[in-house]
């Protein structure tokens, strides 16, 4: 969860849960998923150019830096800097730094730097396959994630569906969530699974989502499905409307920790972004 919410409120749900997403009226997960049958690639980067991000696929969220991002996270994020976002070996690296950008004219006070780049205004899609192979950060203060928020731009209403999520102190834990008007932060709809070597291997992070149900998996073996509720509302299904996706690495807040500032920089490496659909 990287929009605005009630943090202590989430702070005291974790403790409780576990760390993982909150649980609700589910469906049962198939034992192995994948890319489905009948879909087609419609929209991809595969980071083959060296340089920045392409700027025909990719934008970058700056927004909240004066002002400080939610969640109690310390980052600022940057825009066109290859020290935090790059193409360099076929992938995408974003990489988190203890350093002050004091000379940024939205400038925050921030001792830690990153990125967060999403597709907001260039690519969005309602319904599909979505699948992101990548390498994640293992270290205190780093919450990487991989999600998508609805275009029409109110949180939680129009919808969140966190494809991949990694606690700091936690590494391997995957968090899959959903969230929306009648169930966000804590309470959101989701759960978890654990994957050994996530910060030494890229691994694929998937969600297949129709219109009727979000479901999560990793490496082609799902864990979670978020089934569309009968007679559902807006209030727990406004999943039937675009959102475009986000990558980035947060430093620190409800779900990266208390950083350690030895291991920084951290970096996530995305080896490809693939969107497919019937």
């Amino acid at each position: 969860m990287k929009a605005a919410l009630a943090s202590g409120i989430w702070l005291a749900a974790l403790a409780a849960a576990g760390c993982g997403g909150g649980s609700g009226s589910v469906s049962a997960a198939p034992a192995a998923g994948g890319l489905p049958e009948g879909y087609r690639l419609v929209w991809s980067d595969e980071f083959d150019t060296t340089g920045l991000p392409d700027p025909a696929k990719w934008g970058y969220d700056t927004y909240r830096n004066r002002d400080g991002w939610y969640n109690n996270e310390l980052q600022y994020y940057s825009a066109a800097r290859a020290e935090n976002a790059r193409v360099e070996n076929g992938s995408l690296i974003i990489t988190a730094r203890r350093e002050r950008l004091a000379s940024a004219p939205d400038f925050g006070g921030q001792n830690y730097t990153s990125a967060r780049l999403l597709t907001r205004g260039l690519a969005s899609w309602t319904y599909g396959f979505f699948e992101v192979r990548a390498k994640l950060p293992c270290a205190m203060g780093a919450w990487p994630a991989i999600w998508m928020l609805g275009d029409r731009g109110t949180w939680p209403d129009d919808g969140e569906i966190d494809i991949m999520e990694q606690t700091g102190w936690q590494p391997g834990r995957i968090l899959g969530t959903a969230h929306m008007r009648d169930f966000n932060g804590a309470n959101g709809r989701g759960s978890h699974t654990n994957v050994a070597d996530t910060c030494n291997t890229f691994h694929r992070y998937q969600v297949r989502w129709t219109p009727e149900a979000i479901t999560w998996g990793v490496d082609d073996v799902t864990y979670f499905t978020y089934a569309k509720p009968a007679g559902a509302s807006y209030g727990n299904w406004p999943f039937d409307h675009p959102q475009h996706l986000l990558l980035n690495v947060a430093v620190g807040g409800i779900l990266g920790g208390t950083p350690d500032d030895a291991a920084f920089p951290v970096r996530m490496e995305v080896d490809y972004v693939r969107v497919y659909q019937r």
